[in-house]
């Protein structure tokens, strides 16, 4: 792997998994005994993996929540209770 003349390089989607790195994460780099850690900014984020599973099932059908309203759905997506 390389880094970009802009600095940039691609983070293996293993390793963004496991990591929990999903898109628009905030990060941080450390240096520590010589070596650059990545890892999450902030608070751990909750793991998301069961809702863009849901999301996928349901792209362009939402059977992904049979019974629910339009309305229900978007609260929910949106974090309302």
């Amino acid at each position: 792997m390389r880094i970009t003349s802009k600095g940039q390089v691609t983070i293996p989607q293993a390793i963004r998994e496991k990591s929990g790195l999903l898109p628009h994460t905030e990060v941080e780099f450390e240096w520590v005994d010589g070596q650059v850690i990545l890892k999450p900014a902030g608070p751990p984020r909750r793991d998301l993996g069961w809702a863009m599973d849901a999301l996928e099932k349901s792209r362009g059908t939402m059977t992904g929540f049979p019974g629910w309203t339009t309305e229900e759905i978007m609260e929910f997506l949106r974090g309302e209770d």
